[in-house]
């Protein structure tokens, strides 16, 4: 696979709706072209400490930031046509579709694919786990920045790229 985006949100609380933020790296022809990023103020509005603890975004992060229609309306264009590459897809698909549905949007019906999945069947039990960072590493990418949206989407990217 050589024209993809690969996405990742971070969530305010337990409800899949309450994207925080987003990041969205583009590919085309085998290269990054172009990346995205955005603090999302989240619906329904409170943060859980335990994913305050994850990714480190507070309300006060995300009290001026826009909501997600507003920032969508930034990456649609972007990802137009392009099938989606996320690191265990059925969270971020569930995300997308959780919010899509809470703003009253039509849902594109987005192609998905998921890292998480080819990895295991790639690796196997020759890695200790198949989280993010470590499936990132196997595949010869640092990720310094785990659960900052942007920067797990670029580990997404290059673990495409090298698994697709």
């Amino acid at each position: 696979m050589t024209d993809f985006a690969a996405i990742d949100f971070e969530t305010a609380n337990e409800c899949r709706s309450s994207v925080c933020s987003v990041g969205v790296v583009i590919v085309r022809g085998g290269e990054v072209v172009d990346s995205f990023y955005s603090l999302i103020h989240p619906e329904p509005d409170y943060y859980q400490w335990f994913c305050q603890r994850v990714h480190g975004l507070s309300a006060e992060d995300t009290e001026e930031a826009p909501v997600f229609p507003e920032v969508w309306e930034k990456i649609a264009p972007r990802i137009e046509g392009l099938p989606l590459v996320a690191h265990n897809a059925r969270f971020d698909e569930g995300c997308l579709k959780e919010v899509f549905k809470l703003y009253r949007m039509d849902y594109p019906d987005y192609e998905f694919f998921d890292t998480l999945a080819v990895s295991r069947r790639v690796y196997g039990q020759s890695l200790p786990n198949h989280q993010l960072q470590t499936v990132a590493a196997a595949c010869g990418y640092d990720l310094t920045r785990h659960h900052h949206a942007l920067a797990d989407a670029e580990a997404c990217a290059q673990i495409a790229l090298k698994l697709l």
